[in-house]
C-alpha cells in the first residue's frame, strides 16, 4: 500500500510558510477552506449577491452561510485540519472566525438546520463553539460528533470523548458513544440514549476522516489544510537550483497552475483566486510557482509571513503564458478555464481516460488508489484508463465513498484496476512520477 512520505527539509519549509495565517484586512481575520463540494451547494459571501453556487476552495470567512440542496454535501477544513461536513438540506453560518488576544483561534458555528459532522483535533488550544437549535457545545479537547437541528427537535452523538451541552434546560453531560436529544415542543428537554442508530451518511464521514488521517499523517507542521490533498494528488522532486518543488499528477507539458478557476469577491478583501484542482488550497496562499524548464510548472513551498490571495509566481514563465487577471468593477464570480464548477458525487466511471494536461481534475480524492503510480505510467504513454469502484451512495451506507468496493475503499488499498493506454503522443517535460 502506497504510504506518501515527505522529505524534512519540505516539512520544516512547511512550517516555516504556515506559522502566519491570513491577516486579510482585519488582523483578526481568519480565512478557512471550502475543501470539498458534491452535488447542488450554495455559499452566501455577505457580497450582496445573496447565495451564489459554491465550488471546491472558496475561501471561507466570517459571516459567510453555507446550505446544501438534496443531492448536496460539503467539507470545510480549518487551518490545524480539522473538518465540518455538512449533509444534504443543511444550513450553517460562520458566525465567527478570529483570534483571541493571545493568539488563540475562536471559530463559532450555527447549525441552522440539518445534520452535520464535526472532527475537532483540538489542537493547539484553540475553541470551537457549535450551536444548534437552542443548545451549544464548547470544545477545548478533540472531539468527533455528529448533530442534527430541526424546528421541533435536535440531537447530538459522541464518537469521541465525554462532552458538555448546554442549553435552556441546563447542562447535560453526554459520554463517548451515547446520544442526546432535546425536544423542542417541551422546553427543550433532554433525553439521554445509552446508544444510537447507524446514520446513512457516517459513513461518508468516516471515510473523510480515513482520507485526510491516511494522506496527512507525516504533516509535523501545526498546520493541516490542504496538506492532505497535496499528498493525494502530487509529489515532491528536488531540482538542481531551484530546490524542493511540488507538482500535481498528470501535469502533462502544457499545463499551467493558473489555467482553470474563479475570481471570486469578497467584502473588505477584494477578489480572491479559487482553484479548479482539488488540490489547489496550499499552493495558491502560500509560497510560490515557478516554470523550470523540462520539468514544467512546480510549486515551491515557503513564503515566510506572506499571504497570498491571487496569482503569483517566479522567474519567467513558458512562452505565450498570461497569467490571469483579477476582474475590476464587479463583484460578481468570473470563471477562468473549467473553474467555478462543483464535482458530482460519483468516483470516476469504469474506463475513463485521464490524460497528462487534467492535473488531477476530475478525480474525486481518493476514488482511486496510488495516483502516482498511474502517474508514472501516464507520463510513458500520455494517458491512463481508470476503473474505480461505485461511489458511496446515501441510500445505502454500505457503499462507501472513496471507491469502497466491499471490504475495503479503494483509496487506502492497491492500486488494482487500471490499465495505461496509448494517446499516441508523448508526455513531454511536465509527467514525473515524484518521490
Amino acid at each position: 500500500m502506497y504510504k506518501p512520505r515527505l522529505h524534512g527539509m519540505v516539512l520544516t519549509v512547511l512550517a516555516c510558510a504556515l506559522l502566519a495565517l491570513p491577516a486579510a484586512a482585519d488582523s483578526q481575520a481568519r480565512i478557512v477552506r471550502l475543501s470539498d463540494v458534491q452535488g447542488t451547494v450554495q455559499v452566501d459571501k455577505n457580497s450582496g449577491l445573496g447565495f451564489e453556487n459554491a465550488f471546491a476552495n472558496l475561501p471561507i470567512t466570517q459571516g459567510t452561510q453555507l446550505r446544501t440542496r438534496e443531492n448536496g454535501r460539503a467539507e470545510i477544513e480549518f487551518e490545524d485540519g480539522s473538518t465540518l461536513r455538512v449533509t444534504p438540506n443543511t444550513s450553517v453560518e460562520f458566525s465567527r472566525l478570529g483570534l483571541s488576544d493571545a493568539g488563540k483561534r475562536v471559530s463559532v458555528v450555527e447549525l441552522v438546520e440539518g445534520r452535520a459532522y464535526l472532527n475537532w483535533l483540538g489542537k493547539s488550544g484553540d475553541e470551537f463553539t457549535l450551536n444548534f437549535s437552542r443548545e451549544k457545545v464548547q470544545l477545548g479537547q478533540a472531539a468527533h460528533i455528529r448533530v442534527a437541528s430541526s424546528s421541533s427537535m435536535a440531537e447530538i452523538a459522541s464518537f469521541k470523548n465525554d462532552l458538555e451541552v448546554v442549553g435552556p434546560s441546563g447542562t447535560v453531560k453526554l459520554e463517548k458513544n451515547k446520544m442526546v436529544s432535546f425536544d423542542g415542543s417541551d422546553g427543550d428537554r433532554a433525553t439521554v440514549a445509552k446508544s444510537f442508530d447507524e446514520d446513512p451518511y457516517d459513513e461518508w464521514d468516516r471515510q473523510s476522516i480515513e482520507y485526510h488521517d491516511q494522506y496527512s499523517k507525516n504533516n509535523s507542521t501545526p498546520y493541516g489544510y490542504g496538506y492532505s490533498d497535496l499528498s493525494y494528488y502530487g509529489g515532491y522532486t528536488t531540482l538542481a537550483g531551484y530546490g524542493t518543488l511540488w507538482q500535481p499528477y498528470f501535469a502533462g507539458a502544457g499545463w499551467n497552475p493558473f489555467m482553470d478557476g474563479a475570481w471570486s469577491w469578497y467584502p473588505g478583501m477584494g477578489y480572491m483566486w479559487a482553484s479548479a484542482y482539488p488540490w489547489g488550497w496550499m499552493p495558491y496562499y502560500y509560497g510560490n510557482w515557478m516554470f523550470v524548464p523540462g520539468y514544467g510548472w512546480g510549486w515551491q513551498p515557503g513564503g515566510g509571513n506572506t499571504w497570498h490571495g491571487g496569482i503569483h509566481y517566479l522567474g519567467a514563465a513558458v512562452a505565450g503564458f498570461q497569467a490571469p487577471v483579477a476582474p475590476k468593477g464587479t463583484v460578481n464570480t468570473v470563471v477562468v478555464g473549467r473553474g467555478g464548477t462543483a464535482v458530482t458525487t460519483n468516483a470516476p466511471a469504469m474506463g475513463r481516460v485521464v490524460k497528462n494536461g487534467s492535473a488531477g481534475l476530475g478525480i474525486p480524492r481518493g476514488s482511486v488508489g496510488n495516483l502516482r503510480h498511474l502517474n508514472t505510467q501516464a507520463a510513458k504513454t500520455g494517458s491512463v484508463e481508470l476503473h474505480a469502484a461505485a461511489p458511496f451512495a446515501a441510500s445505502s451506507w454500505r457503499a462507501g465513498g472513496y471507491g469502497y468496493g466491499g471490504a475495503h475503499p479503494v483509496g487506502f488499498g492497491e492500486v488494482g484496476n487500471a490499465s495505461a493506454r496509448s494517446s499516441g503522443h508523448s508526455s513531454g517535460g511536465g509527467g514525473h512520477s515524484g518521490h
